[in-house]
């Protein structure tokens, strides 16, 4: 019997494999992370707004501002019915309400509803549903939302026609001009641009088919309808409760209807701003109309808005950070 050469035996050895470490470990941990690094440097940079939102907490009565925290608990629950209905799959609802309460932190950190969106666009591809028609949904959620919130703020100015001095708190015409000229531009604008340029008519065609389709199919279900429409129109209803719970707790001497139309008109006028949830356009525009039309006085307003903000960013941004990363880890987003 021959024997091989040391050298040959150890060439001819199997070299056990080392399992290369995985890309995505790191990845998720980074994005476990990401919410509390943003939510962090939020904090060092407007730590004066909340300081100031605190103390004025402490003097509130406490049970005008638990009320204000059961009615924005109640608002991410008419959040998670308005993406439930505009999703033709029926969403698990725990998981679905828990992502909406993460998707709160996200969309006060990026303008425009844009963290809230990216947050609910990979809940729903995780669903295992399309990438096609969860955009078509988030498309019909941003269309729902501004649709019923006109829709109730013309059942209140007909309800009470002589609640609101427009006069106070309409802008100019010029300035109306203005935002008709740049909507009918920006219009003009995309149709030319899905008209004449190749490579974007047909993914922009296929997604309005798509997003026509998932609508058609939606409001044959009468749940959907009910979850969409009535989601949609809760919503403002319980913003504005919830500034008027503060207001309250504060001694802001305004009816809870006043209130609601103050912040419905101040909200519809400049809620096309792309600020990071709102705020800042919104709440100048609310201090304002509160001001111009019922004469409130601009210190009672101003801390009833910066309370209110206290309430609905600074309170539920932490443990919303943490459901989001938690959320992340768990592969539900």
């Amino acid at each position: 019997m021959s024997l091989l050469p040391l050298d040959d035996v150890v060439e001819a050895a199997p070299v056990a494999a080392v399992p290369a470490p995985s890309p995505s470990r790191p990845l998720r941990l980074a994005l476990t992370l990401l919410p509390l690094v943003l939510i962090a440097g939020w904090a060092v940079t407007d730590w004066e707004s909340a300081r100031g939102g605190a103390a004025r907490l402490a003097v509130a009565d406490p049970w005008w501002l638990l009320a204000a925290l059961l009615l924005t608990a109640l608002g991410w629950v008419a959040a998670a019915c308005v993406r439930q209905g505009a999703v033709v799959d029926r969403l698990p609802p725990g998981p679905l309400l828990a992502s909406q309460f993460a998707a709160g932190v996200a969309n006060h950190l990026l303008p425009a509803s844009i963290g809230a969106h990216a947050v609910t666009l990979r809940f729903l591809q995780r669903q295992n549903v399309p990438f096609a028609r969860a955009t078509a949904s988030l498309a019909l959620y941003s269309l729902a939302k501004p649709v019923a919130k006109t829709a109730v703020l013309l059942v209140f100015f007909l309800a009470c026609p002589d609640m609101l001095r427009l006069r106070a708190v309409l802008p100019g015409s010029r300035t109306l001009w203005t935002a008709v000229v740049a909507a009918t531009s920006g219009a003009a604008a995309a149709g030319l641009a899905v008209t004449f340029v190749r490579p974007l008519r047909r993914p922009v065609i296929g997604f309005l088919r798509t997003a026509l389709c998932d609508a058609r199919e939606l409001h044959r279900r009468p749940s959907r309808v009910l979850a969409l429409w009535g989601g949609a129109a809760a919503a403002p209803l319980l913003q504005a409760s919830v500034i008027a719970a503060v207001g309250a707790a504060l001694g802001l001497h305004l009816s809870w209807a006043q209130v609601v139309l103050a912040f419905l008109a101040a909200s519809t006028a400049v809620g096309a701003v792309p600020a990071p949830g709102g705020i800042g356009p919104v709440d100048a525009a609310l201090v304002y109309t509160m001001s111009a039309a019922y004469g409130t006085p601009v210190g009672i307003g101003t801390a009833t808005v910066v309370t209110y903000r206290v309430l609905t960013v600074w309170l539920p941004l932490v443990p919303g950070a943490f459901v989001l990363s938690a959320l992340v880890h768990r592969k539900v987003l």
